[in-house]
């Protein structure tokens, strides 16, 4: 079935702070932005996020997915419709205008036509891949030192990976926990020199080479409630009887001796890089060699007239809420200003 015999003004592709915000912006506008969700998970990362509590606004903190509800109604508030599926390709259409068309073809073979586009796609984290990693992400399994490091004061931690990105996390991870163990495959390190020489300076961290991760266990909270039934007159509502876990070791394995050890710890942080979702893009807007869309300067314009990027799908650097949706704010911005001249 096709859909391109409307063309809208614009079109998302992702939700997401980038998206999201963007979408309130343009309804703001009055161009009644069309966003495209994804299928499976629409919000982006954070609706597998427990508590943000460095988003402005939420002095209490906040639920990642109740976040993303909340941006969600108030782009809907403004005139924006979703559509929950996932993009296939895009690509520019023959038009009698001087500006390009575009086409968006979604993954149930449907298409949308639109005079501009904000790709706001964002990042996954590469996983590990390993026994526990999913059961306990969000519970002592984190990608984000930033955003979680907090949680762990006076804690044992580890950090896996070996480019700039894990020493930096580690070296950040030093102001809250007790210890912090930086593991990596190989006896060398991807990272710069000076990152390298900073942690090996640090007392708090200790660098663990030619090691892997294996598995990763958690102990159920002696806290939680068994799974005696709440009486509330007229209802009846059972406790969960399987508690939340959380971290409490890892199992790993040295790559040249083959010896196999425990290591206890309250906290995995996973910082072996990330994969920009934007293959669907390939083609069209320049990206690099890693996949990320290419921008020009500051701002969120692509090498493709009328398409924008905004978010983590841009941003190798930053990857917080709050800087995706400030580069959602000028993705609307920059759209706004090329439909209107």
């Amino acid at each position: 079935m096709t859909m391109f015999h409307v063309k809208h003004n614009v079109i998302i592709i992702g939700s997401g702070p980038a998206g999201y915000t963007a979408a309130i912006y343009l309804g703001r506008a009055g161009l009644n932005p069309v966003m495209v969700t994804g299928a499976l998970s629409p919000g982006g990362q954070l609706v597998n996020t427990t508590e943000v509590e460095n988003f402005p606004g939420f002095p209490e903190g906040i639920l990642g997915p109740d976040l993303m509800d909340r941006m969600k109604e108030q782009a809907k508030r403004f005139g924006t419709t979703y559509i929950a599926d996932d993009v296939s390709s895009i690509e520019a259409c023959e038009s009698d205008s001087v500006k390009p068309t575009y086409r968006v073809t979604l993954s149930d073979d449907s298409q949308l036509e639109a005079s501009s586009l904000i790709i706001a796609t964002g990042s996954s984290f590469r996983k590990l891949g390993v026994p526990g990693e999913q059961e306990l992400s969000g519970h002592g399994v984190s990608y984000c030192a930033t955003c979680d490091g907090f949680f762990f004061r006076n804690k044992p931690i580890v950090v896996v990976g070996g480019g700039d990105s894990a020493f930096e996390e580690a070296l950040f991870l030093t102001r809250f926990g007790s210890s912090v163990t930086l593991i990596h495959r190989r006896d060398s390190f991807r990272a710069s020199q000076i990152m390298v020489d900073r942690a090996k300076a640090n007392p708090t961290i200790t660098l663990m080479t030619n090691t892997v991760v294996t598995s990763i266990t958690g102990t159920s909270s002696p806290t939680q409630n068994t799974g005696a039934p709440i009486a509330i007159p007229g209802l009846t509502l059972k406790r969960p009887a399987v508690a939340p876990a959380s971290v409490s070791s890892i199992a790993v394995r040295n790559m040249v001796t083959g010896e196999e050890s425990t290591l206890d710890t309250n906290a995995v942080f996973v910082a072996i890089g990330h994969t920009p979702a934007t293959d669907f893009a390939a083609g069209v807007v320049d990206r690099d060699d890693d996949g990320y869309v290419v921008v020009q300067g500051a701002s969120t314009v692509t090498s493709a007239p009328g398409i924008f990027a905004a978010g983590d799908c841009v941003d190798r650097t930053y990857r917080q809420a709050i800087s995706a949706a400030g580069m959602g704010c000028r993705a609307a911005l920059d759209t706004q200003a090329y439909l209107t001249d």
